[in-house]
């Protein structure tokens, strides 16, 4: 056995359970106002969340009562009934053991249905509901980055797709058309026009890798139409990307500046990554390692894709 397969395959095997381990499900609290200072809450946290439940820390203005929780899809639903001397608006919202892991999207529709969307997370765990309107949900550029970036799947096909990319203008194409492919299947799904099970396209999205990965091994180039490939495949990833929205929930009022600014996150995430692969591939490029590292690459992906694979079809069937 080469060098490069040990290393793979250790790599595969040391990193595999940490790479599974996580899915992007990010808690919900979706706060309605019923009545004048009385409120209808959910708190959605996922079930697979690292750690005990965390909790919200309502105003010390405000009485609640909680029915016992239950299992909704990925989440775990506990409906709350509050009541406040005053209104929620200009008072502070707080979250307690949240894991890193997991950021806490908050939903508030006042009686007049205005809408305020912000984000919780371990770094900031206290949340201000402002007293004016919001204009823009901007919280799920954030919500699309974090999807991005804890989405090892779309990253590694990412890094894939620039091992199989010839020269700069072709690289340009081939992520302008996996950016207009996923965000249209992005925005058909979050609407409603089409739909897939969840686990039988994120199995299709393993398989795109372990493709990526045996184009790679064959020292494959797209010179010509690289974008098509990315295209097609960019059309299921976007499947992938709507679920992560349409199991949390999206405000109906403000569903087209949700999408639009989560697609953003998505497109932000993904520039993050791209001058990254780049300076490797140029470093190994410039030290003559370039087809020692296309053929780790290529293992990599090829190992973590059949382990996707396998795990998502195992779930599928059982």
């Amino acid at each position: 056995m080469s060098k490069l397969k040990l290393y793979s395959l250790l790599f595969f095997i040391v990193f595999a359970p940490f790479l599974s381990a996580h899915e992007f499900n990010p808690a919900h609290l979706v706060i309605d106002e019923i009545a004048d200072n009385e409120y209808q809450i959910n708190w959605m946290y996922p079930i697979k969340n690292i750690g005990p439940r965390a909790e919200i820390i309502f105003p010390e203005t405000c009485s609640s009562e909680a029915q016992s929780p239950y299992q909704q899809g990925k989440y775990l639903v506990e409906k709350i009934d509050l009541t406040c001397n005053k209104s929620l608006k200009g008072q502070a919202i707080e979250v307690t053991n949240l894991s890193v892991l997991t950021d806490a999207l908050v939903t508030f529709t006042d009686r007049n249905n205005d809408v305020f969307e912000g984000l919780m997370n371990l770094k900031e765990p206290r949340l201000m509901v402002p007293i004016n309107k919001q204009s823009i949900p901007s919280s799920y550029l954030t919500l699309g980055i974090d999807h991005l970036i804890s989405g090892v799947d779309h990253i590694l096909f990412i890094l894939g797709l620039m091992f199989l990319v010839s020269g700069t203008l072709n690289l340009i194409k081939t992520i302008t058309a996996f950016t207009v492919a996923h965000s249209i299947t992005l925005g058909l799904s979050v609407l409603g026009l089409i739909s897939l099970p969840q686990a039988a396209v994120e199995a299709i999205i393993a398989l795109t890798i372990v493709f990526l990965a045996l184009e790679i091994s064959e020292n494959k180039y797209y010179k010509s139409t690289p974008w098509l490939i990315a295209f097609g495949f960019g059309l299921l990833h976007g499947l992938g990307f709507a679920n992560a929205l349409t199991e949390i929930g999206i405000a109906n009022e403000q569903l087209l500046f949700s999408l639009l600014f989560f697609n953003l996150g998505i497109e932000a995430g993904q520039l993050l990554m791209i001058p990254v692969f780049g300076v490797l591939i140029w470093m190994a490029h410039k030290f003559n390692k370039y087809n020692q590292s296309a053929t780790c690459v290529s293992y990599v992906l090829g190992s973590m894709g059949f382990f996707w694979l396998i795990n998502r079809t195992i779930g599928i069937i059982y």
